[in-house]
Parts: C-alpha cells; structure tokens; sequence
C-alpha cells in the first residue's frame, strides 16, 4: 500500500475529521505537524492554491480540503463505509455534507469578534444549530441510521468546535432544552471509539482558542 501522510495541525477540527475517516477505515498514516504560522516548504508544495490544512498525500499525490479527502478515503478504502449505496442516502448525506460546510463558519465569527459580529454570528450559528435540531435527525442515533457516516464526521468537528468555543468565550448555546435531538447525537457521537480516542486535550483546546481569540481582539484594537 502506497505511504499515507496527513499534514495537519492540532487541534484543528478540519484536521480532525480527516483523523476520523483514516482511523474508523483501519488506515495507517504518519503525522506530520504543521506551523500555519510559519508554513513548511511541504505544505506549499502539496497546497500551493489554498496554502493550508488539511492535506492528505497519497503515494506523492495531494489532496486538499477536509471533505473532499474524506470521501477520497471512502473510496480508496471501501471498508467500513462512510457514504450509503442508496442513492437518495447517498444524496442527502452530501446535502448536509455542504450544509455543514456552508454554516459552521457561523461559530467562528463568535470566537473572532465582539458587538454586532459576535451577536449575528451567534444567530447564524442559531439557526444552524435549529435546522439541524429539526430536520437533520429525526429519531436516528446517527445521520445515517445506527453507524457514523460521513455527515457525522462533517458535523463532528463542528459541534466540538461550538462547544470548545463556547468554553472558550462564555456563553451557552447548545442547551438541552432546545436542541436535545442534537444534543443526544452528540453525545452518542462522542462515545464511538475512533472518536474518543482521537480527541484533543480539553484544557489545552479551550486555551488555545482563548489565546488566539484575545490575540485577534488586540489585533483589531490596535488599527
């Protein structure tokens, strides 16, 4: 089997959900830590586009962008499958796919401003969260049924991200009251061993999101 290297760099949800769909495939890889303040000669060179992780490489060839690589390693490795066969579920997977992919930047205007940015990305993030809540789910334990698939990974990241952002900054968004479909997908989501296993250390996310977060304000503050 050709080498399988994943530029990364923790503890980037992006990086992570490539992370999931290697381990939950059984697949082997090397690590390789990235500075995305100081980019390497080989991430410019397997990313001269975008100039930024993830990027997984596969027998010397690149590919770029988390879910794209993730159904790239679907289909390189068709074990323990991460898209349906039916192709409807086929279909709707990607639907939240993108979804996923088009709202979540929603939490990071929460964690990278303050005032009216903060307030209407956390209304953006909101609505995300109740499009989820009620037409994402339904009574599944996962998006595709009883197995993770890839709108889980999508979402995974996502949803771990508002919550270390959450910590983060203070505030509380995903409540038992409002989202408790989702909250419970989370929950089920969390305890799936590739995903345990995989996570990154809890205080050491929320300070590093802290510090980058304080480090953007005082940024601002000073132009």
């Amino acid at each position: 089997m050709a080498e399988v290297k994943l530029l990364g760099q923790f503890p980037n949800p992006y990086v992570y959900r490539v992370i999931w769909a290697l381990k939950s495939k059984g697949v082997q890889y090397e690590f390789v830590e990235e500075d995305i303040t100081n980019k390497s000669p080989l991430l410019l060179k397997y990313n001269p586009v975008h100039k930024k992780i993830p990027v997984l490489v596969h027998g010397g060839k690149p590919v770029c962008e988390s879910m794209i690589i993730v159904q790239y390693i679907d289909e390189v490795w068709p074990q323990n499958p991460l898209l349906p066969s039916d192709p409807h579920e086929k279909s709707v997977a990607r639907f939240w796919v993108k979804f996923a992919e088009d709202e979540s930047p929603s939490i990071y205007k929460i964690l990278q401003n303050t005032g009216e940015a903060m307030e209407q990305g956390i209304k953006e993030t909101l609505e995300m969260l109740q499009a989820i809540e009620d037409h994402g789910l339904g009574d599944k334990k996962f998006f595709g049924g009883d197995q993770i698939g890839i709108a889980d990974l999508a979402f995974g990241s996502v949803i771990y991200g508002l919550v270390v952002v959450q910590e983060a900054v203070g505030i509380k968004l995903l409540e038992a009251h409002k989202f408790p479909r989702l909250l419970d997908w989370h929950k089920n989501f969390m305890q799936v061993p590739v995903i345990k296993e995989t996570l990154p250390d809890w205080d050491e996310t929320v300070a590093s999101l802290r510090a980058g977060r304080e480090a953007l304000l005082k940024a601002a503050a000073s132009q």
